[in-house]
């Protein structure tokens, strides 16, 4: 494995542990068992899921059998598109495949989240897009005195963040925290499944973009000393009082993208604006009073509700100022 310098990156006690004894706990028929649990939560009508829960011991004793004996090799992917509301292509490994990415999830999740910054949303335990606006909107007030004074708002989005993972800075990384060869060896063979970067699809990718991100945060709040800063995946936000102040953060932080990670902010995507004129993060437009749908959020919203998914989108309406939009969807679904 090729050394990254990723010694001299972040920062917040990254190295302050290290674990041994983690591969015997991914292949545990408990593990197992309880990935598999895991795994098949609304999706034990796919065809596929089904074939596999018909032999589901077998199966599973097998995959265990293959990962003890380190005979285990990753199956290929399944592209397809979906369009969430833009085009992505997202990369569907085998049913025995993703038993494992959920087992391993398992056991490296409480590894490394417990040394993630507290303001990293994405695809953690008791996080989300809501807490993430939520946060912002807190973070708004406090800044601005309640609204006494003027906040400006960097707003940051990584170019073609998951295809440009570089996998040996990220198995660094991984194994700064993880001593176990034969679990770094499975992690590897994971990573190194898909040809670049990281496939959308995979729950490991979820954990594996925190991890990388993670030198980001640290960066940012160690270095930077931000104060006001939240991140959710690859898009990010952080809170000034001077549209030059955080012009130069942009570029110093996209310097240590390109030094670091080998990663670089998306050049149409760098955005400062007036806390006053509303900040678009999530879906979400936080105001000095109040929040608001995004319109593109809201058009979305008004043409895929239907009756079976209307408690869902109600469920998003209550984050913000939703009541004209609440009236629309009665009057779409309830219109006599």
């Amino acid at each position: 494995m090729r050394q990254t310098g990723i010694d001299s990156i972040g920062g917040g006690g990254f190295n302050e542990k290290v674990f041994h004894n983690v591969f015997n706990r991914v292949f545990s028929l408990e593990n197992l068992f309880l990935a598999w649990r895991e795994f098949k939560k609304g999706k034990r009508k796919r065809p596929d899921v089904q074939d596999f829960e018909f032999n589901l011991e077998d199966n599973l004793f097998q995959l265990r059998h293959e990962l003890k004996n380190q005979t285990y090799r990753h199956g290929s992917y399944t592209p397809f598109c979906v369009t969430d509301p833009k085009l992505r292509h997202i990369h569907k490994a085998t049913v025995r495949d993703r038993v494992l990415h959920q087992a391993v999830f398992r056991v490296l999740y409480p590894v490394f989240d417990k040394y993630f910054i507290f303001d990293s949303y994405s695809c953690r335990v008791g996080r989300g897009t809501h807490r993430a606006v939520t946060r912002l909107e807190t973070f708004c007030r406090k800044l601005s005195r309640n609204n006494a004074r003027a906040v400006f708002a960097l707003k940051c989005d990584i170019k073609r963040f998951f295809d440009s993972v570089d996998q040996e800075i990220l198995i660094g990384l991984i194994s700064r925290k993880i001593k176990d060869t034969n679990a770094l060896c499975l992690v590897e063979k994971i990573v190194k499944s898909f040809p670049k970067g990281l496939p959308l699809g995979n729950v490991t990718s979820q954990l594996f973009a925190n991890i990388y991100l993670n030198q980001l945060d640290q960066f940012i709040k160690h270095n930077l000393k931000e104060r006001y800063y939240i991140r959710y995946c690859d898009d990010f936000v952080i809170l000034g009082e001077s549209q030059e102040y955080l012009s130069e953060s942009s570029q110093k932080i996209n310097n240590f993208l390109m030094g670091k990670l080998n990663l670089s902010l998306h050049p149409s995507k760098i955005i400062i604006r007036q806390y006053r004129q509303g900040i678009d993060f999530l879906g979400y437009v936080v105001l000095p009073r109040h929040m608001v749908l995004r319109t593109r959020t809201k058009k979305r919203l008004l043409r895929r509700v239907t009756g079976k998914n209307i408690p869902s989108y109600l469920g998003v309406l209550r984050h913000c100022r939703g009541f004209r939009i609440k009236q629309a969807i009665e009057r779409k679904i309830y219109r006599p």
